[in-house]
């Protein structure tokens, strides 16, 4: 397989994206990021929680309180962003989780980039004895037909959506921000953007699957179908069995989706050549753009 980055061991049915105590497998760490390839210094900060200004409908249904932004952690390839990359964690994971990947996928010639990790909420797991973690939705059992809470996703949606718009008022529009997500933050990813009426610049879900497929053309918006969509997968995934990727890009290209869809011979993490394929479909968004 080669070179593995950012490995994502499986704990629970969606693994919490948190690296082994030991062994070859490990989550990189070290110094503060840079940009890889000399695209400027990567700045970190933790953007606390601050209250939405109003609240958000969703298709799926509104989200009646007040919603408040996630916090979240952000790192900035560059002076000025132009672009951002909207980042969901796994289950059981926080926004520190993928962070360290930004100077292995980033590439010299590429704007700058704002990279925003938010925190998924806290809240009680059922499949994992009613333990609380950072969630986007809660899973009831195995069944990948039924587990999925759309209530849960539902106001994952909305919070997601709120971030989003924060990012327009940053100066950063909805075309030039890229929703990416693992595991069940790339559920959400999916989720969310295939609902939107004005389209992202690109949907990102790597070990992952869409949540009601087989629903799609219930929810899916015409709009939606404008954005590009990069999926990649392990072959040896134990936590969510690439089945379910490969059935759910099939409903997406059927759908009228531009679906391109990797697999690896890795597990439930994330490996080099899936960074390096990824880094190319991202270097293809931007040059679009111009």
């Amino acid at each position: 397989m080669g070179a593995e980055v950012g490995i994502r061991p499986a704990a629970g049915p969606e693994g919490n994206g948190r690296p082994p105590a030991s062994g070859a497998h490990h989550t990189r760490s070290g110094p503060p990021l840079r940009a890889g390839g000399g695209a400027g210094g990567a700045s970190g900060r933790l953007r606390p929680r601050l209250e939405s200004p109003h609240s958000l409908e969703t298709p799926g249904g509104t989200v009646e309180r007040t919603l408040q932004y996630l916090e979240t952690v952000e790192h900035e390839t560059g002076a000025s962003p132009q672009w951002c990359v909207l980042w969901l964690h796994g289950l059981g994971a926080d926004g520190h989780d993928f962070a360290p990947i930004v100077p292995e996928l980033v590439a010299r010639e590429w704007p700058a980039i704002r990279f925003v990790f938010p925190h998924a909420p806290v809240r009680p797991v059922t499949i994992n004895n009613g333990m609380r973690m950072r969630a986007w939705y809660d899973i009831a059992g195995m069944d990948f037909a039924t587990r999925a809470d759309s209530a849960g996703i539902v106001e994952s949606i909305a919070q997601v959506e709120a971030l989003i718009a924060r990012e327009a008022e940053r100066g950063i529009p909805a075309e030039r921000v890229l929703l990416a997500g693992f595991s069940q933050g790339g559920a959400i990813t999916l989720a969310a953007g295939l609902r939107r009426e004005r389209p992202l610049a690109g949907l990102i879900g790597l070990s992952t699957y869409l949540p009601g497929a087989e629903r799609l053309a219930g929810f899916a918006t015409e709009a939606s179908k404008r954005q590009p969509v990069f999926m990649a997968h392990g072959s040896g995934d134990p936590v969510i069995p690439i089945v379910h990727s490969e059935n759910s890009a099939r409903a997406l290209r059927d759908a009228g989706y531009d679906v391109q869809w990797h697999r690896y011979p890795m597990a439930h993490q994330v490996c080099a050549e899936e960074i390096a394929d990824l880094r190319t479909w991202m270097g293809q968004r931007f040059a679009a753009a111009e």
